[in-house]
């Protein structure tokens, strides 16, 4: 065959599908998201006394998920709490004494300064007693647990990763020339693989800007129903009608 002919039939070949995709459905690509996902971390050091939570585990929100080794933090918030109580007995004899002209100004302001540090110091504590349990944020289930129970871990370090209950959310780029007739509550379709069902969707958000690179406009979607078996990571194929 001669480079010609090879032209030729290269060119009919483009010409052939351009004209198919015209006449089909723009399907793309999607992907399932929860509407909330999180990691939880760990904002103290220490160690994990017990941990509530398995993989798949469905939780409440404000469900008490790890709880750490809490004795030093609970001591320190006892010395504070016992430091602010002397600083205020303190700032009580000597206001009953400034009464009597038996302390100056500046002697009960150096008191007084000192029961606010001591009160600051109590504050500081008991923010730190409140760092050894670990809340579920939302209502939602487990979907990774990166620690374990009698581990000692630093701050920072990652504990368990949760995706929210509710409606889900879907994710796909579509090509930015669909802005012509693209508009919030535009209604498509999607195939997930992993059921190989279709489903009905619209439209819930429109990027404001556009991918000048690869021409593309991220949207969201939301499904008219909330199916119980779809999951967020599952993949498909989202159809818009052509117009």
């Amino acid at each position: 065959m001669s480079k010609l002919q090879r032209f030729n039939l290269g060119w009919l070949l483009l010409v052939a599908s351009t004209v198919c995709l015209a006449e089909e459905p723009l399907a793309i690509r999607v992907l399932l998201a929860a509407d909330q996902e999180t990691t939880l971390v760990s904002q103290m050091a220490g160690t994990i006394d017990t941990l509530d939570a398995s993989l798949g585990q469905r939780v409440k929100k404000g469900s008490k998920l790890v709880l750490m080794n809490c004795d030093e933090a609970r001591a320190r918030q006892n010395m504070a709490a016992a430091e602010l109580a002397g600083a205020k007995e303190t700032l009580r004899t000597k206001s009953e004494l400034r009464k009597l002209n038996a302390v100056g100004d500046s002697e009960l302001s150096m008191v007084r300064s000192a029961t606010e540090r001591a009160a600051a110091g109590l504050a500081l504590t008991q923010a730190q007693v409140r760092y050894c349990t670990v809340q579920a944020p939302f209502s939602g289930r487990i979907a990774k647990v990166h620690a374990r129970q009698y581990q000692s871990i630093s701050a920072g370090t990652a504990l368990l990763e949760m995706v929210s209950d509710g409606p889900i959310r879907l994710r796909l780029n579509v090509p930015s020339s669909m802005l012509r007739t693209l508009q919030i509550g535009s209604e498509f379709s999607i195939e997930v693989m992993e059921t190989g069902q279709r489903y009905t969707a619209k439209v819930s958000a429109i990027n404001a800007r556009v991918d000048a690179v690869a021409q593309t406009l991220e949207i969201e979607g939301r499904l008219q129903d909330n199916p119980p078996e779809l999951l967020p990571g599952m993949t498909g194929t989202a159809t818009f009608s052509a117009n």
